[in-house]
């Protein structure tokens, strides 16, 4: 029985993975990284603030991770893909007749993001000066 209940959890992420993932994040500006850039990371199972470059401990989710980084003169965004460890899934698919995924999908275990994430920083529009505002012309008859 002991071997029957290994066998069908070793397909099965939440009880060999760690609901946990370390990322690294580094931003870039104008092809060099560059430093002090405020980072929030967010997906469905919280939010972490990390300063680039840097490293943070996320939970993992299913859905995708959504990076916001801002410095005094620029910021960059972007979403990333979770990802499903294929070779788990087919063990969860083979051996717990789905059940594992169900539990991996539910607890995030069995997802995970790229370990490194460069984020590209765009410079910031600047903003009209008050007074200059675009002005509607009123129409003439």
């Amino acid at each position: 029985m002991l071997a029957g209940m290994l066998a069908a959890s070793s397909g099965c992420a939440t009880l060999t993975d760690s609901s946990q993932q370390q990322l690294e994040l580094h931003a870039i500006e104008d092809n060099r990284e560059i430093a002090g850039v405020g980072c929030v990371l967010t997906n469905a199972a919280g939010r972490w603030y990390v300063v680039a470059p840097g490293r943070v401990t996320i939970a993992r989710s299913p859905s995708p991770l959504a990076v916001d980084c801002k410095k005094e003169g620029g910021s960059g965004q972007e979403l990333i893909a979770s990802r499903f460890d294929t070779g788990k899934l087919i063990g969860n698919m083979i051996v717990t007749a789905g059940l594992g995924y169900l539990v991996d999908r539910h607890s995030g275990a069995g997802f995970s993001y790229p370990p490194t994430l460069a984020i590209i920083m765009q410079p910031a529009t600047p903003r009209q000066a008050p007074g200059n505002e675009d002005r509607v012309a009123a129409p003439m008859f």
